[in-house]
């Protein structure tokens, strides 16, 4: 599908969708635990739709309603031999580890890149916990053959939180106690707080030590009602868009949330903005938009919509450690810098680095967002400022994380018409 979007700025009011990190976490917890648990305001992204599915393969049941699942947690169990995370690596590292708490085989499978972002990291533990597995060329389709032990982990911080995350998860569940050591300094630490937090809520009790963190064998997940909150990384969009002039005010964000992605309010603020949250209302306004130097060493997700807001700022922007951007669902640093450069960006780009000198306006043309949610949001906010049409390609990937994203755009006024 190809989005045209047209120039004219957003205004108004928007719920924001919820949290796809805490919904992938509670949803998994829930079905962990033995009982009933309800998870309110769930948005039913392609991504959380792959956790519910694979979950209901290792033995939960789950009842979905409009905006809110019903789940009936169990003892770990196959009910299906393949479990497809189809784009969702959160579904497939958070489900690794638990699948392998069990003594038969499971495949997992997956979709578009997918199957080429790295599992070294689990691979690692299976070879020293000699634990038969198998995969092809990439790394999915993945076939685990027996179960993982307790025992000491040793487990690299700066290649991705979603394995420590897995683990924590599913070392619980073993029968004697486990430590996680980091090996590597802990990069995305937020995630993993949201991480623990769910945990806490749900009945699991974690140590932290100087290392990395002790866990005590057989636990028991407890059941719970959990309501799950706006989501930062989605925010960001609207954020950044207010920045190059609209006028949007979001609901449901919480400014003690735990998320990770909160840190846009900072970055906003860096590049010269100024943040507002009144009667429940999160917004910004702008000011002169300055050059700012941002780090992503834990907010990969925020690269290419404020890849947006650099390429529009005054002076020279730099953002460092933005080499996890580059295994997501796609080179993300490319991608935008490619396409960013159609748009009449000046943009260049290392493996860690990119760098941006301002530029009053940008232009129309046809970019492509490489199948990836982000970039295809990302550039949607591009065009609100464009002089000229926009058309992006491969748009329909939002529903990804965000299915509804064009229909609330073209709620706040956002000028968008669809090809095939």
């Amino acid at each position: 599908m190809k989005a045209i979007i047209s120039k004219g700025l957003l205004k108004g009011t928007i719920d924001v969708p919820s949290s796809k990190s805490l919904c992938h976490r509670a949803i998994i917890a829930a079905c962990l635990a033995k009982g009933k648990s309800i998870i309110r305001n769930v948005t039913y992204s392609k991504d959380i739709l792959a956790t519910i599915e694979g979950m209901k393969s290792l033995g939960a049941t789950i009842n979905r309603y409009d905006d809110y699942l019903e789940i009936i947690g169990s003892d770990v169990k196959r009910i299906n031999k393949i479990i497809d995370a189809n784009e969702s690596g959160s579904t497939l590292r958070f489900l690794i580890p638990i699948a392998s708490t069990i003594n038969e085989s499971v495949t997992f499978t997956g979709k578009n890149n997918l199957p080429n972002r790295p599992l070294d990291v689990y691979f690692d533990i299976f070879n020293e916990q000699g634990i038969k597995y198998e995969y092809q060329d990439k790394y999915l389709p993945l076939t685990i053959h027996n179960a993982i032990k307790p025992g000491v982990y040793n487990v690299r911080g700066d290649v991705s939180s979603q394995f420590i995350t897995g683990l924590l998860y599913a070392l619980p569940l073993l029968h004697d106690d486990s430590v996680i050591n980091i090996t590597t300094p802990l990069e995305s630490k937020g995630y993993i707080d949201l991480t623990l937090d769910i945990l806490n809520k749900f009945g699991i009790n974690i140590l932290k030590t100087k290392k990395g963190y002790k866990i005590a064998g057989n636990q028991e997940y407890k059941p719970f009602d959990y309501t799950v909150e706006g989501d930062f990384s989605q925010a960001a969009f609207y954020l950044v868009a207010d920045m190059l002039g609209s006028d949007v005010s979001l609901k449901q964000m919480k400014l003690n949330s735990l998320q990770g992605d909160k840190k846009i309010l900072n970055d906003i603020m860096d590049f010269g903005g100024l943040v507002y949250y009144d009667n429940e209302l999160l917004s910004c306004k702008r000011r002169e938009n300055k050059r700012a130097r941002i780090n992503f060493s834990q907010s990969p997700d925020l690269g290419p919509i404020l890849s947006v807001l650099a390429a529009l700022s005054k002076g020279k922007s730099k953002f460092v450690d933005v080499k996890r951007l580059r295994i997501k669902e796609c080179d993300r640093v490319s991608a935008m810098e490619e396409e960013l450069t159609k748009l009449g960006a000046n943009v260049k780009s290392s493996y860690d680095k990119m760098q941006f000198i301002g530029v009053d306006r940008l232009h129309g043309a046809i970019v492509d967002a490489h199948k990836d949610h982000r970039i295809a949001m990302a550039l949607a906010i591009a065009g609100t400022v464009c002089e000229g049409d926009v058309t992006i390609l491969n748009a329909e990937c939002v529903s990804k994380s965000y299915p509804n994203f064009f229909e609330d755009f073209a709620g706040l006024g956002g000028k968008v018409r669809y090809e095939e």
